[in-house]
């Protein structure tokens, strides 16, 4: 007798980068190439010049903080919001074997940091509000100067840092950090199925981790001297928020039954269970099989098949 978790391997069960990788990446290749434009033009944002925003005499107050160092230096939020979050994705496959969840939370979750990119630079660049330490990165011996009929600065520093210094809203830190680890934050709470209505409040501890530590990055920031808390703020908001739609755009609600599996793998799975139904029902004799619904955490989170010849043979 054929044991149900070995019946239809690949059609039911195991969804490996082996069996589905060129099939998934087939149809999601459009996504992967403005993914890669969606780079580019973060990159070209990056490169413009941002618009100088009006610094008089009379708002260097609140511009003369220390020019520091980075608590968190720039290669650092990369590898926190979204190099940590893969290795999540990562682990689970090879523990589950399903490239549809692995695929999917890769690609949702660079978009998410790729939107939020594009839409923070863009601000940026629109914007140019000086930093809180404008005033060193302007005048970086401190003899400042101005206009004697506008009185407005006129730099002498490095032309490179005075340029940073009119990006200070929003914060880039905050939104990246959000923005991937935000997406981490939703997909644990679908994995651990954090809204069960059994009351495990603990695992709320796990999904505002993430949350936390974004929450550290965009700290520092204001710490650093780097932003003012509006540009933490702003940031972080917009993070989240694009980490909220990408999410949902490819994974269900946390509360849903189907939270555990991306959208496409329970339409993937209900294919194929119609495709077995049909085919069974042209055979000339039964095949026995049924297909039920199991528990969550006992397989792929939804269809398997249970002989029962013998039950039927018990009520003969």
């Amino acid at each position: 007798m054929a044991r149900p978790d070995t019946m239809a391997g690949v059609q039911l069960g195991c969804y490996t980068i082996k069996s589905h990788g060129t099939k998934v990446a087939r149809l999601h290749m459009y996504d992967w190439m403005i993914l890669l434009l969606l780079a580019v033009i973060d990159g070209l944002l990056n490169i413009i010049e941002p618009f100088h925003r009006f610094v008089g005499r009379d708002m260097m107050t609140d511009l003369r903080y220390p020019l520091k160092g980075n608590t968190v230096p720039f290669w650092g939020v990369p590898i926190i919001g979204i190099v940590l979050p893969c290795a999540i994705f990562g682990g689970i496959y090879f523990k589950k074997k399903n490239f549809y969840d692995l695929h999917h939370g890769i690609l949702g979750i660079l978009y998410s940091v790729l939107i939020t990119a594009v839409i923070t630079d863009a601000i940026k660049d629109g914007v140019g509000r000086p930093r809180p330490d404008f005033f060193w990165r302007c005048f970086p011996d401190g003899k400042d100067v101005y206009d004697n009929v506008t009185t407005g600065v006129i730099c002498h520093g490095e032309k490179s840092v005075i340029k940073e210094g009119h990006k200070s809203f929003p914060s880039g830190h905050s939104s990246w950090s959000f923005a991937g680890l935000g997406f981490l934050a939703w997909y644990l709470a679908g994995k651990i199925t954090v809204f069960d209505r059994r009351g495990h409040v603990a695992k709320l501890c796990i999904v505002f981790l993430p949350l936390l530590t974004a929450a550290l990055v965009a700290v520092s920031r204001v710490d650093d001297y780097w932003h003012h808390w509006q540009d933490v703020f702003a940031g972080s908001l917009i993070g989240l928020t694009v980490a909220s739609f990408c999410y949902l755009q490819f994974f269900p609600y946390p509360y849903d039954a189907d939270a555990f599996w991306p959208h496409a793998y329970t339409l993937q799975l209900a294919e194929a269970s119609r495709n077995n139904n049909t085919t069974n029902s042209y055979s000339v004799r039964p095949t026995g099989f049924e297909t039920v619904n199991i528990p969550e955490g006992h397989g792929h989170g939804g269809i398997a098949l249970r002989d029962n010849l013998d039950m039927e043979a018990g009520r003969r």
